[in-house]
């Protein structure tokens, strides 16, 4: 297991805390190399990045390892799986689609994929798909997915399987609901209309064009060159991530790119090379609201922020998410500014490494990304126990350069669970249900945290509580049912 912390980082961050960083006297170039060193060197970021301001490279370069086993370091040219980001490739592949007259945005699914079940194949259209508005469950969260599915290679036949006769969660176009089973069938019905499989048409008709050489289509038994590998943290170090199939990620979630060919994407969709100028305002359009800032176009969250710039400035972004890998691509069009941020270990904080470098852009002043604390408490409970993580937890869990993440702290229980540490996984779980007392998911953990401990009474409570607060946890209800029958 690779350490993480160093006497190096902890005086970093003590540096930089006591600091004001308002970069007074620094080019942009060197205040986005003193914000990506202190994030490097405290654990939070391990990858690669480009920076672009009107339209030109202003910082590009590779962080820590793409390969620990072999000390291999992240380059600009290293190959990173994207994720969701996957997902803006699918949109305008469709939109080329819609401008030859293939395909009809307001066409209902069973157009295009006759044998889609009717109750939802006859309502949602093309445009529900594009934008996150279907009401089709997201196959990534029902049981047979999660509980080990994942890992067996899927066509995209038995993916749309796994959902296509699951009830509509709401009526197409009544809301937003972020599913990742509207790109798998937007994926297959590329492949129906154009007779070519999804791999090789978006090799052909985006990575080719463009001169994408170091982008594809991910396949989880073919050998990718400079592909760096995933990691997850484990207290004070790193692990192998968790395998996934890529095939089962699909249209949604099975490119791999790099930081530089991600530069000529974003490029290109400011001219025509791929689309005309009407199909890439629907790409950006505000879609389907999410909330009163926030839109979902097509692949693209779009929205405007006003703590940047004297009037409101529309940004265009997208995270991914894959086991070892976090990604982030922020566009401001109005400036050609783009941030890329490609990450090969779980649970990077890229939103708040990708707002500093947005002030920094536009001459504001910017904070470091706050630390885990999870990580922090981790560490101390697995190696002094209990008392000490209790303790330590009373004295940073309000302190400003600590950060509570849900995930993190989920995940840092889980390992203690794994390592036979139930009340030290206990304590983790009720801070994160302390902090964040609105998720399901929380209490969903601390149901089977209070199970595994033999507290029957305690983890039928929180199994209720996570039904309550998330109607949609299915394997919240499928422990209810087991242990109530």
């Amino acid at each position: 297991m690779k350490n993480l912390y160093s006497l190096k980082s902890i005086l970093l961050i003590v540096f930089y805390l006591l600091g004001l960083n308002t970069g007074f006297g620094q080019s942009k170039a060197e205040q986005i190399e003193k914000l990506m060193t202190f994030s490097h060197e405290t654990g939070q970021f391990n990858g690669s990045l480009v920076v672009a301001e009107h339209g030109k490279v202003i910082y590009k370069k590779g962080f820590g390892l793409a390969n620990m086993e072999w000390d291999i370091p992240n380059q600009a040219n290293t190959k990173f799986r994207l994720g969701s980001i996957t997902k803006q490739f699918t949109a305008v592949l469709v939109m080329q689609l819609v401008e030859q007259g293939k395909i009809k945005l307001d066409a209902p699914i069973v157009t295009y994929l006759p044998g889609y079940p009717p109750q939802a194949g006859e309502k949602v259209t093309i445009h529900h798909l594009l934008s996150q508005s279907s009401g089709i469950k997201d196959y990534t969260n029902l049981p047979g997915f999660r509980n080990g599915g994942s890992q067996n290679a899927l066509s995209p036949e038995a993916l749309i399987k796994l959902f296509a006769d699951q009830p509509l969660e709401f009526e197409p176009g009544e809301k937003f609901a972020y599913s990742n089973s509207n790109y798998v069938l937007l994926g297959k019905i590329i492949e129906r209309v154009t007779g070519s499989s999804y791999a090789q048409y978006v090799q052909d008709n985006i990575f080719t064009p463009l001169k994408m050489q170091n982008s594809g289509y991910d396949n989880s038994s073919i050998i990718v060159k400079s592909q760096a590998r995933g990691y997850e943290q484990n207290g004070d170090g790193y692990v192998n991530a968790s395998y996934v199939n890529m095939n089962n990620t699909y249209a949604a979630g099975a490119l791999y790119s790099t930081v530089e060919d991600l530069f000529l994407w974003d490029q290109a969709l400011y001219s025509p090379q791929l689309l005309s100028a009407k199909s890439l305002n629907l790409l950006f359009a505000n879609q389907m609201a999410i909330n009163k800032n926030s839109y979902y176009g097509y692949g693209w969250y779009v929205g405007e922020v006003s703590n940047l710039t004297k009037n409101r400035l529309r940004i265009a972004q997208h995270s991914g998410n894959l086991p070892g890998f976090v990604t982030r691509i922020c566009r401001m069009p109005s400036d050609k500014n783009l941030i890329v941020l490609l990450n090969n270990t779980t649970n990077a904080p890229l939103r708040e490494i990708s707002d500093a470098i947005s002030a920094i852009l536009y001459d504001k002043p910017f904070t470091m990304p706050r630390i885990s604390l999870a990580k922090t408490i981790f560490e101390i409970m697995a190696k002094q126990g209990l008392a000490m993580g209790v303790e330590k937890i009373k004295q940073l869990k309000n302190s400003e350069a600590y950060i509570i993440q849900e995930v993190d702290m989920n995940e840092g229980a889980y390992q203690l669970l794994q390592a036979g540490k139930m009340q030290e996984a206990l304590e983790m779980l009720k801070l994160n249900a302390e902090t964040f007392p609105s998720s399901g998911n929380v209490y969903d953990s601390l149901g089977e945290a209070y199970l595994k401990t033999g507290n029957k009474e305690l983890a039928i409570i929180n199994y209720k509580k996570a039904v309550e607060l998330d109607s949609k946890n299915d394997n919240a209800k499928k422990m209810l049912n087991e242990l109530t029958r």
